[in-house]
């Protein structure tokens, strides 16, 4: 490699190279360098390789590498209480407010009263000493705020991201003095024996005329393994792991597409961090294997002999076998979005459903916008506007024509189980979700649970990811374990309190969706229905009702808009009330100067203390608010705009004459959330409110001009940008943050956290569905993927008395088949890689040696739909079961408090028929069973829980 020419680069990235130009290159790259501030910099290198199921990453960005954000992480911010002038001084934190910072974070104050002069943006290292408290730790740190006046209150501390210099080992020394990043500390020792496998591929190759070890050769193996040894003794590396030497050297001429996912989606990350100096970089090397996938025994070399295929490559790895069962694979991918493409890309590379009785099926509801084509690989701006199901199996079978694919446009839910029914699910191999929010999550995994299929789960947030992979028999499932519920805003922060950004966001988000959703709706279905509309309003109390009858007769009759003027007019002021008479009001009740009870300033704490706006058409800010307001007025109404410039709108509304503010007494404004709701609670009248209701019915427009009632209801659309919906947002957001002295957020920050977009990025979705897919391999190996697995062949076998010799046997078995699969977590950012054996399905003791998790039921099926009589006495003579009470859904269909006359009617009838008359429902076309919950005794009359009954009666 000419170093002249690697001037021009700031990256080079070797991908499956021998060491010996890998060491070229890096010494390339290196010679390369620019001076820069008196310190050489070296031209970033990458190195990755792909042998088998063994993967390798190294990185070298230099001697000198600025670090400017290690995590990438919005910088931390807490208010505080206090600030000491104790050597050193101590900060204390609002109470409920962690700072959640780290010893050797550095922070900056803002907002501190009293105490100015540490208001002066410097940087101060801390270190934390407890959830609440930290010390400023410099040298010299109690004199200076001696220095400054004492604490009064209030004020914030935020996190100083401070650039850190990092060095680099070449290649060539890191090969002598590796650095390991650990990715799976269950092979904590696995790296050693791996970088010296990697090390002597290239003497083995000088040996055999440069080709890599013959896939499935013994032979081979025993050579490297003798190579490995000798390379390990040379450096006091001490004894390799000769298992997982000779796995390397059977496999490292094949190549597996998500070995190359997974190894492509860090490096991709390492080459943006090399070019950005965001997030922390690898140091140095990185060994990654999925050795669990490999078929036992290992695959000779006749099974592993190319065939002149498209899967030669995994083929090498696992044998013409284990392919061909891939072929075969009969697969539901929910979801088609980020993850989904990715997914499918990587099951074309693997040849999934491309056998006569393989198939693939998708399922997205969505359709592709333009947003979706920056991380969504599968589609093209001529797709836009298309359904994601079915431009994603157009694009995956141009990659694979074998590839069977069928695309539906259904949600995954109980209003289409008539779809995907009893039939579809149990055709299926396996379930993969590919989905963005979690009941979604939870329906699919509550099906693959009731049909015993396997679920393949992920997720990705920026960059981190995780993979959870859920077993028949054998782990938890999905919905075994929640995550805590998000906090939501109190209310009274919301309405006059607000302390953050995303406090004004929410709030102006609620506000657009009250006045341009929520309001039109109300007068469209008052049009629709009228009598039978107003009837419904009574139902819900006397305070719902007048306010809703207030808002349409203010939206119909008093406040309509005949012209773009009057929108206009509306916006101006709507702005005097949101941003200036309102906290002029607040202001009226809460001066400035307030204190409590108890002698505190009323205006601390998170109570940040607002000020007015005065309105101003040259401010950007002020103009956007009236201007964005003005054109979805005049949309909801169908008030025409068409070649109307800005300045015409923002001219008409600061020709508005606004009325002087008057503050008014007596106005009850709430403080707590407990007040706010009582003020909702007591919105109940009494006559006053009745006669004022009947009032506002006899002033709404009658039954012929309801007719003419026709508003347009707004549905609020983040990606569209000629919409007014997020400038309106960013502009009231904006203000709002002004009255209360918050730091605005300009356009794309509003419209991250308005729209609750998720943060996605190609690097994570790449890596993760690299790591969905070597745990569907070993679903393959281990027979999970096939309907007649032994896991299904014995119905009720949990039920059946065992001794203790077999349970623990049972308990061995489930072990061992626990420790070849591997949840995960990462965060490509710091970077962290984390990987844990998923955890069993908790089972439930019964009498008699038995036990059952999740995954178990009775299965009861006699051919024909027995009655009652029938099922109680199967129950009785198979299972020592007296059952107590049997219910269906919500719906009891026998109990032993139940009247005798009852019991005897039912007794003689078909268990279907009970179901469907008592329940009052009738079953779909192909519903096959139904699911009985039941109580019941055992022989001794004591109380016994057991699993759920799946009953077929057709």
């Amino acid at each position: 490699a000419d170093p002249t020419r690697l001037k021009t680069y700031q990256v080079v990235v070797c991908v499956d190279q021998s060491l010996e130009d890998q060491l070229r290159a890096n010494a390339a790259c290196r010679a390369a360098g620019k001076e820069e501030e008196g310190e050489q910099s070296a031209v970033k290198f990458c190195s990755t390789s792909s042998r088998g199921v063994f993967g390798q990453i190294f990185n070298d960005f230099g001697d000198v590498f600025v670090l400017r954000d290690a995590t990438g992480e919005e910088p931390r911010s807490v208010m505080i209480s206090s600030i000491t002038k104790d050597s050193p001084p101590t900060v204390t934190c609002l109470e409920e407010h962690r700072h959640d910072f780290e010893t050797d974070d550095y922070v900056s104050f803002s907002e501190v009263r009293g105490m100015t002069g540490i208001n002066d943006g410097k940087p101060r290292r801390i270190r934390a000493t407890g959830p609440y408290t930290f010390s400023l730790d410099e040298d010299g740190a109690g004199e200076e705020i001696k220095s400054f006046g004492d604490y009064e209150r209030g004020g914030y501390a935020t996190q100083v991201k401070m650039p850190v210099t990092l060095q680099f080992k070449s290649l060539e020394t890191a090969l002598a003095e590796p650095d390991f990043l650990i990715t799976d500390f269950g092979k904590f020792d696995r790296p050693a024996t791996l970088h010296a496998a990697f090390s002597v591929l290239d003497q083995f190759r000088a040996v055999h005329g440069g080709a890599l070890p013959t896939a499935g050769s013994a032979a081979h193996a025993a050579e490297l393994v003798e190579l490995v040894k000798q390379k390990m003794a040379a450096v006091s590396a001490g004894e390799p792991d000769e298992k997982v030497v000779e796995m390397f050297a059977r496999t490292c001429a094949g190549a597996t597409g998500p070995m190359a996912a997974t190894l492509g989606g860090i490096v991709a990350q390492e080459v943006l961090k090399a070019i950005s100096g965001k997030f922390g970089p690898i140091k140095q090397f990185v060994y990654f294997d999925s050795a669990e996938t490999l078929p036992s025994p290992l695959p000779d070399e006749a099974e592993c002999a190319p065939r002149s295929s498209r899967y030669d490559g995994m083929i090498a790895v696992y044998g013409e076998q284990f392919q061909r069962s891939l072929h075969d694979l009969r697969y539901f991918l929910v979801g088609a979005g980020a993850i989904g493409c990715e997914m499918l890309k990587n099951w074309a590379v693997l040849g999934l459903g491309t056998s006569e009785k393989g198939e693939i099926f998708v399922t997205d509801m969505d359709q592709i916008e333009k947003s979706n084509l920056s991380r969504q690989f599968l589609f093209r701006d001529k797709d836009i506007g298309s359904a994601k199901s079915s431009a994603a199996a157009l694009a995956v079978r141009a990659m694979n024509s074998d590839m069977k694919v069928t695309p539906y446009l259904d949600r995954v839910g109980p209003d289409t189980e008539e779809v995907f029914n009893d039939a579809f699910w149990e055709s299926l191999s396996g379930v993969c979700n590919a989905l963005d929010n979690v009941q979604a999550r939870l329906y699919v995994d509550q099906r693959c649970v009731y049909y015993k299929q396997s679920l393949l789960e992920s997720g990705t947030l920026g960059t981190k990811g995780n993979v959870q992979v859920v077993v028949p028999n054998l782990t938890e499932s999905y919905g075994s374990s929640r995550d805590p519920p998000e906090k939501s805003i109190p209310i009274c922060t919301l309405k006059n309190f607000p302390y953050q950004i995303e406090h004004t966001l929410q709030w102006a988000r609620d506000f657009f969706e009250g006045v341009f959703r929520t309001s039109p709706e109300e007068v469209i279905n008052y049009a629709k229905r009228g009598d039978a509309y107003v009837d419904d309003l009574r139902k819900q109390g006397v305070g719902t009702m007048l306010s809703t009858l207030q808002g349409i007769k203010r939206d119909t009759v008093d406040e309509r808009p005949a012209s773009w003027q009057d929108c206009a007019r509306w916006a101006r002021m709507k702005f005097e009330e949101l941003f200036s008479s309102s906290i002029k009001q607040l202001l009226h009740a809460f001066p400035h100067d307030m204190l409590d009870s108890h002698g505190v300033p009323f205006w601390s704490g998170t109570k940040r203390a607002p000020s007015p706006v005065q309105f101003n058409a040259d401010d950007p800010t002020h103009a956007e608010f009236v201007y964005s307001a003005t054109m979805l007025r005049a949309t909801v109404y169908a008030v025409g705009t068409d070649g109307l410039s800005r300045a015409e709108i923002v001219a008409a509304a600061a020709a508005v004459d606004v009325p002087e503010f008057v503050p008014k007494s007596g106005v009850k404004i709430a403080t707590t959330d407990a007040e706010a709701a009582e003020e909702q609670n007591n919105g109940a009248g009494g006559d006053a409110d009745d006669a004022l209701i009947d009032t506002l019915l006899k002033s709404l427009p009658g039954a012929e001009q309801q007719k003419a009632l026709s508003l347009n209801a707004i549905e609020f659309e983040k990606d569209d940008d000629s919409n007014h919906h997020i400038d309106f947002i960013t502009a009231c957001s904006n203000l709002r943050a002004t009255n209360y002295s918050i730091e605005p957020a300009d356009r794309h920050k509003s419209k991250l956290i308005a729209g609750k977009i998720i943060p996605a990025i190609a690097t994570t979705t790449a890596f993760v569905t690299g790591l969905v897919c070597i745990e569907l391999l070993k679903l393959v190996k281990l027979g999970y993927t096939s309907r007649a697995s032994a896991a299904d062949a014995v119905p009720n076998s949990w039920a059946v008395p065992k001794s203790p010799e077999a349970v623990a046997e049972a308990k061995k078995e489930m072990e061992k088949r626990l420790e070849y699969f591997k949840n995960g977590f990462c965060n490509l950012a710091l970077p962290f890689f984390g990987f844990s054996e998923p955890i069993a399905a908790p089972a439930t003791k019964v009498p008699g040696g038995r036990e059952w998790t999740l995954w178990d039921r009775f299965d009861i099926d006699e051919g024909r739909d027995v009655t009652l009589k029938e099922f109680l006495a199967l129950m009785q003579e198979r299972y020592g079961l007296e059952i107590s009470m049997l219910s269906c859904g919500v719906s009891i269909l026998y109990s032993s408090f139940t009247a005798p006359k009852k019991i005897q009617e039912r007794m003689g009838m078909a268990m279907s028929s009970i179901a469907s008359t008592v329940s009052k429902t009738e079953f779909g076309a192909s519903q096959k069973y139904l699911v009985f919950e039941v109580m019941c005794n055992d022989a001794d009359g004591e109380d016994v829980e057991v699993p759920y009954i799946r009953y077929k009666f057709r």
